[in-house]
């Protein structure tokens, strides 16, 4: 998506006119909804006089075309300018620009590809402008097959129009010789450097056809961790890092190594929602530290995730290095202190007090997992803490941290790489389930495709349909249905039945451990254990009555749950002795259930509502939007069951 457009002459015309700001900001609100900050609007007056004296040469045809604030397709980053054209042999090519007000940064010698400078009003470590550039354009290749196919010629480069050299050079050391050689920086007094580059790369106005075509090209479906697994373990590089992405995994790497070489501990926590990349940070942390002979396993507490990869790297790897590298949160209860050099916890907020089948081993995940590593990273999200065993907390790791003795750090992935890349989905979904209030309570800005069906049998046919494509979509459901023991094995015993539309299907089956990728597990519903951690192209979901809209507002029933149902155990007991705190948990884990199966599907969700008022009132919420939103739910979800319980 593109804010702002237009040919090299209609540009350099608002910025004379003194109204680009102006124009940016209204097509900013066109097509995001919302206004952006009184910052960024002023950035934008200020740069875009910069790149309309850089654009006001003879040799850079009028009809060019000019992009600013492109939204890079399944992510939620922005391109700061792009100037389109064609190169002498009349191929369509586009300049990628990096934009920066800086007028000083330093060198962060540990950390590949990092800087600090003052941005955000204050002084940060970010990813240095050249790494930022070239990591756009790699991005949108990965994502945009008219770019691959049409063979679009992309060029990254930063522009630091403030920015004076110094000596020695930081910015333009050798630090960052890599970077800067697949995408120049130019600094203050490079004009006509920069007007060289364009120049280099673009001959020939194309009255904004490039830009067209990278607008409109067909978005490749995103990559899913589990189909590249197996690559990423055998060292190719299959997801580029782009900004915060980038800083966690350089402070990871200088964390593990200091703690390596020193034996001091220390933890990382790395704070981020759903699609924020977390799991894919992790196995690419994985990769690094183990091939730099650190001993490193991922941790997870769900089995999931982790009977999905051990089945897609059968056959490539060894069992017992599969078995090395993927752990369960509770295999270090015996552990000696710093056993392990890293260990890398990922789904942190799903961390329980003790281990076990019957949770009746160990002290505490936490406290073991710091106690059995030199360097732990714990990636977190507490909005997905959805049992009442789930201790994963940031307080709560904090306060084991202290009494290890150990320096930490904690930092927050914003990046989107989800729900097509909308941050405003999120943020959006969250105000509709009453989680926390937002500023995308009247819509989003996405490409994605969501609907409220009316009927069980359009969730699941919808989901039947686009299952056909690659096996990427699954239904999942809350647990409000009891699992039938005599037909765990059955998938025509229906556990879930909703008898007036005459729907019935059953839970995954007893005998999967890999609902989530076999060949005919769309015939069988999943629940949340079995899609947390994991990721599809359609989701499907069915909100049992345990989450209704009454009297206006959204409110939860506990008691509605299935008797099967192990992630409420104990809310009943809890209830009698304090009901006030037995009904804020219940609300929690409740809401937090359905906002994490509703972010499992990278391309769209299909939603069934039990409750009719509930259906109506998110078929309200979505036609507030601006009409870019429709409604659908459907989802690739795992149905195993986790460590320490049984299937349901």
């Amino acid at each position: 998506m593109i804010v702002y457009e237009a040919t090299k002459q209609l540009f350099v015309e608002d910025v004379v006119q003194d109204r680009i700001e102006e124009n940016i900001d209204r097509k900013f609100y066109e097509k995001m909804g919302y206004h952006t900050s009184e910052s960024e609007r002023k950035a934008w007056n200020n740069s875009m006089q910069y790149m309309m004296k850089v654009l006001i040469d003879n040799r850079i045809p009028g009809n060019v075309g000019i992009a600013i604030e492109f939204k890079i397709p399944n992510t939620s980053k922005r391109v700061d300018f792009i100037i389109t054209g064609k190169d002498g042999q009349a191929k369509n090519t586009a300049i990628i620009v990096e934009l920066k007000q800086w007028t000083e940064a330093d060198i962060v010698n540990e950390k590949d590809g990092i800087v600090q400078a003052f941005t955000g009003h204050a002084l940060r470590e970010v990813a240095h402008p050249s790494y930022q550039a070239w990591s756009y354009a790699t991005t949108i290749e990965d994502y945009n097959e008219t770019v691959q196919d049409r063979q679009i010629d992309l060029h990254p480069c930063a522009y630091l129009h403030n920015y004076l050299t110094v000596t020695p050079p930081t910015l333009l050391s050798d630090n960052y010789k890599y970077y800067l050689e697949k995408a120049p920086a130019f600094i203050k007094g490079d004009v006509e450097k920069l007007r060289d580059f364009i120049n280099n790369y673009i001959k020939y106005g194309d009255d904004k056809e490039t830009l067209y075509m990278i607008e409109n090209g067909k978005i490749r479906p995103s990559k899913s961790l589990q189909d590249a697994l197996a690559n990423m373990l055998k060292g190719n590089q299959e997801f580029v890092m782009i900004d915060d992405q980038k800083l966690v995994y350089e402070t990871a790497l200088d964390m593990a190594r200091k703690s390596y070489q020193d034996g001091q501990k220390r933890v990382l926590v790395v704070k981020g929602g759903p699609g924020t990349g977390k799991s894919v940070l992790a196995v690419n942390l994985l990769v690094r530290l183990t091939n730099e002979n650190m001993v490193c396993s991922y941790v997870t507490k769900n089995a999931a995730p982790r009977n999905v990869y051990a089945t897609k790297l059968s056959g490539d790897f060894k069992k017992t290095r599969i078995n090395n590298l993927f752990m369960g949160s509770g295999a270090f209860t015996e552990a000696a202190s710093n056993e392990f050099d890293v260990l890398l916890v990922d789904e942190a907020h799903r961390l329980n007090a003790k281990s076990g089948m019957f949770q009746n081993l160990g002290e505490n995940q936490i406290k073991e997992i710091i106690n059995a590593s030199k360097f732990s990273v714990f990636f977190i999200d507490e909005s997905q803490r959805v049992t009442l065993k789930d201790i994963g907390t940031v307080k709560e790791i904090e306060g084991f941290i202290s009494k290890a003795g150990a320096e930490y750090e904690i930092m927050e992935l914003e990046s989107q790489f989800r729900c097509n890349g909308s941050d405003g989905y999120i943020a959006w979904l969250d105000d509709v389930l009453d989680i926390r209030k937002t500023a995308n309570s009247d819509g989003f800005d996405l490409d994605y495709d969501i609907k409220i069906c009316d009927t069980p049998n359009e969730v699941r046919d919808r989901i039947f349909e686009k299952n056909q494509i690659n096996n990427k979509a699954r239904i999942v459901a809350g647990y409000c249905w009891d699992w039938i023991k005599d037909g765990k094995n059955k998938s025509d015993v229906y556990d879930i039945t909703i008898p007036k539309y005459d729907f019935g299907m059953s839970w995954n089956l007893g005998n999967s451990s890999t609902w989530a990728i076999d060949s005919n597990s769309v015939n069988e519903i999943g629940c949340i254990h079995t899609s947390q951690g994991l990721e599809f192209d359609y989701a499907g979901v069915i909100i049992g009555n345990d989450l209704r809209f009454e009297n206006g507002k959204i409110v939860t029933d506990f008691t509605k749950r299935a008797s099967t149902d192990n992630s409420l155990k104990g809310i009943k007991k809890m209830y009698k002795e304090n009901p006030e705190k037995a009904l804020k948990l219940a609300d929690e884990i409740i809401k937090n259930t359905y906002r994490t199966l509703m972010t499992r599907g990278q391309k769209g969700c299909y939603i069934y509502c039990e409750d009719k008022q509930l259906a109506e009132y998110l078929k309200d919420r979505i036609a507030r939007c601006d009409g870019s939103a429709y409604l659908l739910f459907g989802n690739d979800n795992l149905m195993v069951a986790e460590e320490g319980e049984e299937y349901k």
